[in-house]
């Protein structure tokens, strides 16, 4: 029997190339850096399906030139990197990878807040610079956790995994959340009230039209001065511009970001220049289980995709309908 035709734009961990490669006739992108347009153009010409990652635009354009897509899969959460309404016009099922990575990208949201508020990387930096004479009681001052407010933006899984560690650090927590999430030990409360009152800011959104630049000047001028604000959701959810002249005139006390505008920042960015912002390379889901995890279930759903079975984690279910 033939097997289906796919692309794989990326080389991902063996449990999940493994299955692709038993089920199918996968064409795997063998680059470091990801297709560019023009080479994700032509290698979805005649495939049935597609496992992509969040680097990959799959737009209607892409979409149209394989006429035999059966299935998308994208190995993230988040998919707003596929046109979704043009996928679902197409009668194309849609995957994502929901659940995996929750509890990596809660650790590495806590790990960021922790960082920026006791000033680990500024103190890395500080040593290594030879800087380090004695022990000084004005040297690199940061903020304590515990008695603080952590206002969470976003209660789906990852921000209710950050609220359960914050318990365990004596954190007060209230979120703001537009699906009216309900959790024990933690206030709703709505973004203004948590923008004015909380001590921490964590983002949890999806990329969307509403939540693009929900951080921006205005947004900042309402937090404390002492604010440390957390992002490992979507770099365009802050505008980088606003954030960088907040930063920069100590409005905010300090920023951690897993994720950027534009990603991955370019070397001269004014963000890498100060001492208050931490970056690193989206690395929310970056531990070897979870990524396993990942390309399991992103196989799983290009594999259900091509056999015409309903997507395990399907995020645009019409399809069906």
């Amino acid at each position: 029997m033939t097997k289906p035709k796919v692309f794989v734009t990326r080389i991902i961990p063996e449990n999940g190339l493994d299955l692709v490669r038993d089920f199918c006739d996968a064409d795997i992108w063998q680059g470091e850096m990801p297709p560019s347009r023009e080479d994700l153009i032509r290698h979805l010409v005649n495939v049935d399906g597609l496992l992509s990652l969040l680097t990959d635009q799959v737009d209607e354009e892409a979409m149209h030139v394989a006429p035999n897509l059966k299935v998308i899969s994208n190995m993230a959460v988040g998919v707003d990197n596929i046109d979704i309404p043009a996928a679902t016009a197409l009668k194309i099922p849609v995957g994502n990878t929901p659940g995996a990575m929750t509890e990596a990208t809660a650790d590495l949201a806590f790990a960021l807040m922790l960082s920026a508020a006791r000033r680990i990387v500024e103190g890395e930096k500080y040593v290594k610079s030879g800087k380090w004479k004695t022990w000084s009681p004005q040297l690199l001052l940061g903020t304590d956790l515990v008695g603080a407010k952590l206002g969470i933006i976003g209660f789906g899984r990852i921000g209710q995994a950050v609220a359960r560690r914050a318990q365990g650090f004596g954190l007060r927590v209230i979120y703001f959340d537009p699906a009216e999430r309900t959790f024990q030990g933690a206030d709703a409360v709505n973004l203004n009230t948590l923008l004015v009152e909380s001590d921490f800011i964590s983002l949890h959104v999806p990329l969307t039209e509403k939540t693009r630049h929900m951080i921006n000047e205005k947004t900042l001028n309402i937090m404390k001065s002492n604010t440390v604000l957390v992002n490992t959701s979507r770099g365009p959810v802050v505008d980088s511009n606003d954030l960088y002249e907040a930063l920069k005139s100590r409005r905010i006390f300090a920023a951690a970001l897993d994720v950027t505008e534009p990603e991955p920042l370019p070397r001269d960015s004014p963000l890498l220049e100060l001492d208050n912002c931490i970056v690193v390379p989206h690395l929310g889901s970056a531990s070897k289980q979870t990524r396993d995890q990942m390309a399991f279930l992103a196989a799983q759903n290009l594999i259900a995709g091509l056999k015409g079975e309903r997507l395990p984690h399907c995020v645009n279910p019409q399809v069906y309908s």
